[in-house]
């Protein structure tokens, strides 16, 4: 019935600038541009299983919204550096800065944060293969792996 999810939307004050921040920052691909309806659509793989929609709205209308992305615990791993080099600030889950990663132990899952140029709230979000914990609430990553016998590389 229901697999997952395939497509999302956001609202942004300028499209060109949106453009400019998913296709060469984040690095998706330009699916489809609607000049009438102030659209771009974006894929985030070859087998085009996955789509965002940005869609540019009046700036009285526009309102804040967050989405995940998925990825992997490598990814995450390097997020930091990347989003530095292009002068994008990231926070961990509970906002306290950028290190260290937290663990969100009902899931259990990994995820950075940071804003595309409008501030909506975008987060790369990767599963642990653990069992979750969901009392221990949000842990550093360092404390979980250490629980699991295991050492951050």
């Amino acid at each position: 019935m229901i697999y997952g999810l395939y497509e999302a939307h956001l609202h942004v004050t300028n499209l060109e600038r949106a453009a400019e921040f998913y296709e060469k920052v984040l690095g998706l691909k330009l699916g489809h541009h609607e000049e009438k309806r102030r659209a771009n659509f974006y894929f985030f793989d070859e087998n085009k299983n996955h789509m965002l929609g940005v869609w540019e709205i009046a700036p009285e209308q526009f309102r804040r919204e967050h989405v995940a992305f998925h990825s992997t615990v490598e990814d995450i791993k390097r997020a930091a550096a990347f989003f530095d080099e292009h002068g994008i600030e990231t926070r961990n889950f509970d906002n306290t800065g950028k290190t260290p990663l937290k663990v969100i132990a009902w899931m259990p899952a990994i995820s950075i944060f940071f804003k595309d140029p409008d501030g909506h709230s975008l987060e790369m979000l990767a599963m642990l293969p653990d069992e979750p914990k969901p009392e221990l609430g949000v842990v550093p990553w360092a404390e979980w792996e250490a629980m699991h016998g295991r050492e951050l590389t």
